[in-house]
This record gives structure tokens, C-alpha cells and sequence, in this order.
């Protein structure tokens, strides 16, 4: 694969998820940007999972298919309009599969058993709350990082020197699909973006994570670990050992820990 940056990742069903027969409701894509010296845009989606968010699993691919369209848009990103885009084209994608693929009444019955008639109501009266899912998304180039957040879910930036951080500070932890969602009216306002120029030192590692991967640590001490131990394994041993162990590590995470879904995606230099 040429160019300055590399990109892997996995994405991993829930120990928890297993034991109900959910599927995994996160997802992952990634791809080369040919508009864009060295460029590879990354992302990750995770569907909320909760009895109102039913059909989650499609609402995370639609996401990531929306940010890899928007973010390799010849002419570059418009972060002024990016938002208000990015919820457009993810609900269009709901429309088209909604069109589809009606829900069911039985579906809805079955809803409202669960949550009550609220529920029931909320769902039929703006049907794209069933997909709802969160997205954080990356675009490395040879000469700047551009990072995307909505809702819950991690971006870890690892120095050449391992040191960690963020481009933000992580928002409270919040519970099922109460996050800030792509299903929400007020999506737009709640997508963060930065951008790393080439005046500023580009981390040697992204890493992009859904909140089951932080939430199987005790202390976010030990997750901010793992970027570190990535670059520093990634220079000593070779991507190798990451690409064959990656998935391994994420299954024992989600089962000694959240036992929610899990997916990451690194870049790297």
C-alpha cells in the first residue's frame, strides 16, 4: 500500500451481544483519497443497540458509506457545511432503505411491549430514530489530520515520542442511545471537528475506537495505554504482530469487560 499513511482495523461482536444473538450494530470502512497528497480517510460507526434503535446495524453502515463519501469529495471538505450534509445524506440512506424495507407492525407491537407507547410513537413518528448511530472519522494526508466526532466513542493521537492525547476532551459517559446520535433533529450541531495542520507536529498514530473498547477498562489510564503500546510495537516488531493479534484482543476486551461490540481502526506513519 504506498503513501505516508497506513490504515488497519477490526471490528468485533459483542461478548454480549453474542450470548443474546444481536448482531454486531458497529461498523468500519476505510479507504484512499486521490484527491489528496497521501490521504486515507478512516471511520467508525456504532449503532445504538437499544429496543428503540432496531435497526442500528444498517444505521452505522449508512454512516460510515456517508463519511467516506463527504470526506473524499473532490475540492476538499467544507467544514461549514459538513455537518448539515453529513445528517442529510445519512437520513437519505435511511429514507431509501425505509422504502425498501417498511417496518413491520409486529415489529412495532413488539416495541411497544418494551418500551411503552411513547416509544411506539416516537418511532413512527420520525422512523430514522430505529437507526440511530453515532460516527467518528478521520483524514490523515501528508500535511494535516482532520478529525469528525459525533457522539460517544474515541480518537486517540499518539506522538512520534508515544505521547497520548486527544483532539478533545471526552464527552460524559451517557447511557444506551441517549449520546448524541445522526438520528437526533439536532445531529448537526452536536458533530465536533478539528483539523491538525502542517505547522503543528502530525501524530505518528490515530486510533479510532467505539465506546466498547474504553469502557472494558477500568481507568481511562489504561486505555490511553494502549496507543502508546501500539506505536511502540508497530516500531519494534512491524505492523505484523498488530494485524494478526488485533481482533484477538478486542474479543478477551468486550469479554472481561463491556461486553459491548468493539471496533477500531489505526492509522499510522
Amino acid at each position: 500500500m504506498g503513501g505516508m499513511w497506513q490504515v488497519l482495523g477490526r471490528s468485533v461482536r459483542g461478548a454480549s451481544h453474542l450470548r443474546s444473538g444481536l448482531p454486531n450494530q458497529d461498523a468500519i470502512g476505510w479507504r484512499r483519497n486521490a484527491d489528496c497528497a497521501g490521504g486515507v480517510l478512516l471511520a467508525v460507526a456504532d449503532g445504538h443497540g437499544s429496543a428503540k434503535c432496531f435497526r442500528s446495524d444498517h444505521g452505522s453502515r449508512f454512516a460510515i458509506d456517508t463519511a467516506m463519501e463527504l470526506m473524499a469529495a473532490p475540492g476538499g471538505l467544507d467544514p461549514e457545511g459538513l455537518p448539515q450534509e453529513l445528517v442529510r445524506r445519512w437520513r437519505r440512506s435511511v429514507a431509501k432503505h425505509l422504502a425498501e424495507k417498511p417496518i413491520a407492525a409486529s415489529t412495532l407491537k413488539q416495541l411497544e411491549r418494551k418500551l411503552g407507547k411513547d416509544a411506539r410513537r416516537a418511532v413512527e413518528n420520525d422512523p430514522a430514530l430505529a437507526y440511530g448511530s453515532t460516527l467518528v472519522a478521520a483524514m490523515v494526508s501528508d500535511r494535516a489530520v482532520w478529525y469528525l466526532q459525533l457522539g460517544d466513542g474515541d480518537i486517540l493521537t499518539v506522538s512520534e515520542d508515544g505521547k497520548v492525547g486527544r483532539p478533545w476532551e471526552r464527552g460524559e459517559a451517557r447511557i444506551g442511545d441517549e449520546t448524541a446520535s445522526l438520528a437526533t433533529r439536532d445531529a448537526a450541531r452536536e458533530v465536533r471537528m478539528r483539523v491538525t495542520s502542517a505547522w503543528e507536529a502530525l501524530p505518528a498514530l490515530v486510533l479510532l475506537a467505539t465506546d466498547g473498547y474504553a469502557n472494558s477498562f477500568r481507568e481511562d489510564g489504561g486505555f490511553l495505554a494502549v496507543g502508546a503500546d501500539l506505536l511502540r510495537m508497530i516500531h519494534t516488531q512491524g505492523i505484523a504482530p498488530v494485524d494478526e493479534n488485533l481482533e484477538g484482543w478486542l474479543r478477551e476486551a468486550s469479554e472481561l469487560g463491556s461486553g459491548d461490540d468493539i471496533t477500531v481502526g489505526l492509522l499510522w506513519r
